[in-house]
């Protein structure tokens, strides 16, 4: 396969073809390379070398657009339902700090009895298939080259299928996954004999592969009716589970705990959080720390997801984060947009970096509300792990409701999740092993017969039957399309038209599908509002109109509402005038410049235009104009006669005229810029001054057309003025 090139699009079909071919590069889990980095003078301590090719922040632009990364791995959840959408926003991600992609299953993947093959389309979600991984995997090594940095991929070890599910990550090279027994138990009421010896194989299948398990305690506090009374129960089952994957041969550095804060604003945020991140870090300090979000109170505001997200990063750099999840408000809003993926990165990327080496300024107070409380809620957790073995184990714990209880542990008020020993899905299942049971199978858990036939073969019992699967990808059966209404071939047949024509449409998750957000107020209540909104929408013409956020600003004075709805139209890019690109200098290059040749520039408004603004946004230092850059300059002020401009760049000694003309009847604006032209050839100057018109009405095209070097409309900024003053000072300089 060709690798990829930043100006050219992900083909998909590429990555379709010949998969049934295609093996992975690499096993295992690749943490970050942490170290120092110094970038533009500035010196970050917990950082790692920067991408190959990135996306910087926007406020970037105004620092060379360095782009440094943290040192924690950062984790986006992608699974639209279409695999083939996914991995174009996974290659987005990627360019913007992901390196840990993250497929969500369906809510049903949990209940399958075993493996999917095929690609049947999801909700919510996707079917975890063979294809579905291969597919991602291979762009994925692809996108990882482009980037310059290995790029984890993860899904999850769950259900009764959970050992058939891990064989399959570890021949389709999935590198991390979540594997919790008790998840099973608890939320998918999964019979807790089958749960632990499921896990007990697929813990050690995981080992084989270092793929790194990530746990579920964190499903505790988004179930629980008050979540931040289950802190102590949380330990305990960060403790279960991380015992029971050492005993099952995963590495401590690759044993992740899901550290959900069980809190989020508007409760005392970090007074509740704080000390529950305290308390894990101190009793788990030999695993590593998977920083999540609490989704259980996640509403449809992105300003509100924002927000939990950056005080739960205050947390991580407050404590530590070896992986640290993002957050989007995608739950509450049913739009999985490719926006919110790449917002929930930079806000990762931005406040980690900009919370750098934290703790080197700051320490804890070793006595006080914050001592006292991690120490209760660690004390509260060893009571609650007495009780569990006085009461005969975990079993029998989960059986009395122990767990999820509302009350705070000691306090119980009877409304925990119980589960009966005998009971729930895949009871009576587990049959035991006869004594001359073998398994001549690679990472297989416990005892398989095979140390009569020599050491060699209790070390890798595959050798008997010439290698499994593990060794040998080749004996995979790769099986391809089952479902002839629904699979990738048919829905890239629908939109073969936006991949390989000049044709566009706005989209939310999937190519073409014509998806677009509005925002909108009304100055009445919330009910009105959200039936004016689907009306406002359907006479804009969109098609299955939703609204997806509602807001109330005061009850009767207004109320926001975002909507989304389809369009059923095309853009056809050959029907687009495409301005060309404002070449812009480094700042460190036009600075140089000007500092050996001073450049003074006459501004002001020209005939009787006493529009000023956006002249002094281009001219002065406070809004970055061109005074940032060492650019001296006389302003003229407003409804400047045209004479004085050029008689005022003889008298300074100046090289360069910016008249700015925002009124424009009777062409004005044209016959000023001819005016101003023909006075300094009049005066001898011509070709000595740079002339320059900016204002609304004024495009580059126009003002060369009237006798300006250049023009300047709207979002013009002072460094592509300043840029263009010094190539063009420079040039003049050259000619003579």
């Amino acid at each position: 396969m060709k690798n990829l090139k930043p100006n050219e699009k992900l083909d998909i079909h590429d990555i379709l073809k010949d998969l049934d071919k295609y093996q992975p590069r690499k096993r295992g889990w690749v943490w970050r390379d942490s170290q120092p980095i110094e970038m533009r003078g500035f010196k970050y301590v917990q950082a790692s070398p920067s991408l190959k090719r990135s996306i910087a922040l926007p406020s970037a632009n105004a620092l060379d657009n360095i782009d440094p990364q943290p040192d924690s791995v950062i984790t986006t959840e992608i699974a639209s339902g279409r695999f083939e959408d996914d991995i174009r926003r996974m290659r987005m991600a990627a360019y913007h700090g992901a390196d840990h992609i993250m497929v969500i299953r369906t809510a049903g993947q949990s209940h399958f009895d075993g493996l999917l093959e095929g690609t049947p389309q999801g909700v919510g979600g996707i079917p975890v298939t063979r294809k579905q991984l291969r597919a991602q995997r291979r762009a994925l090594d692809l996108i990882e080259e482009e980037v310059g940095r290995p790029i984890n991929y993860h899904s999850y070890v769950s259900g009764v299928a959970g050992p058939e599910i891990a064989v399959l990550f570890v021949e389709e090279g999935v590198n991390g996954a979540h594997q919790d027994p008790q998840y099973n138990v608890l939320y998918r009421n999964i019979n807790m004999v089958r749960s632990f010896v499921d896990a007990a194989e697929s813990k050690k299948i995981l080992a084989y592969a270092n793929i790194a398990q990530i746990d579920g305690a964190h499903n505790a506090n988004a179930t629980a009716r008050d979540a931040w009374k289950v802190m102590p129960e949380l330990l305990v089952q960060h403790a279960i589970n991380s015992v029971f994957s050492e005993k099952a041969g995963i590495k401590p550095e690759l044993i992740c705990l899901s550290t959900v804060p069980p809190a989020a604003s508007p409760t005392p945020d970090i007074k509740i959080n704080l000390p529950y991140a305290l308390a894990l870090r101190e009793f788990f300090d030999k695993y590593k720390m998977r920083a999540q979000m609490n989704t259980k109170y996640m509403d449809s505001s992105t300003r509100e997801a924002t927000v939990t997200h950056v005080l739960n990063l205050l947390i991580s750099r407050l404590t530590s984060a070896d992986i640290q999840s993002t957050i989007t408000p995608d739950e509450g809003r049913n739009v999985p947009w490719h926006v919110f993926n790449i917002e929930a990165l930079d806000t990762a990327k931005q406040a980690m970096i900009g919370m750098d080496d934290l703790m080197s300024m700051l320490c804890f107070k070793e006595e006080g509300y914050l001592h006292t409380k991690k120490r209760e809620i660690q004390e509260r957790a060893i009571l609650m792990m007495e009780e569990i073995i006085e009461m005969g184990g975990y079993f029998q714990a989960v059986q009395a409701g122990m767990f999820v209880d509302s009350g705070e542990y000691p306090e119980r008020n009877g409304d925990g999740i119980a589960r009966d020993i005998e009971g729930g899905v895949g009871n009576n299942s587990v049959i035991k092993r006869d004594s001359d049971y073998m398994a001549p199978v690679t990472a297989h858990f416990g005892y398989n017969n095979v140390e009569q036939y020599g050491k060699k073969f209790v070390e890798n019992p595959a050798l008997l039957i010439d290698g499994c699967t593990f060794e040998r990808p080749e004996m995979v059966q790769f099986i391809d399309e089952l479902d002839e209404s629904d699979n990738v071939y048919l829905r890239l047949e629908e939109t073969e038209k936006y991949r390989n024509s000049n044709l566009l449409k706005p989209e939310v998750e999937w190519l073409g599908d014509g998806v677009v957000t509005i925002d909108l107020f009304f100055p009445t209540s919330i009910k009105i509002a959200s039936e004016a909104a689907i009306a406002t929408g359907k006479k804009m013409n969109l098609k299955d109109v939703e609204v997806i956020h509602k807001e109330v600003l005061h009850p009767s004075e207004g109320t926001r509402i975002q909507i989304k709805g389809k369009v059923d139209f095309d853009i056809n890019i050959d029907d687009l005038t495409i301005p060309k690109d404002v070449e812009t200098m480094s700042e460190e290059e036009i600075y140089n410049y000007v500092k050996s040749n001073p450049v003074h520039v006459i501004a002001g408004t020209g005939g009787n235009d006493e529009h000023s603004v956006g002249l002094r946004e281009v001219l002065d230092i406070k809004h970055g104009g061109i005074e940032k850059y060492g650019i001296s300059y006389t302003y003229l002020g407003t409804s400047v006669p045209i004479e004085k401009f050029v008689d005022a760049a003889i008298e300074m000694n100046a090289q360069c005229i910016m008249m700015s003309t925002i009124i424009s009847h009777d062409d004005i604006h044209y016959k000023n810029m001819e005016k101003l032209h023909n006075y300094a050839v009049e005066k001898g100057v011509r070709d000595k001054l740079v002339l320059i018109a900016g204002g609304t009405q004024v495009t580059p095209e126009i003002a060369r057309k009237h006798s300006m070097d250049q023009g300047f409309s709207r979002g013009t900024k002072g460094i592509h003025i300043a840029s263009f003053l010094v190539n063009k000072i420079r040039l003049i300089q050259n000619e003579d």
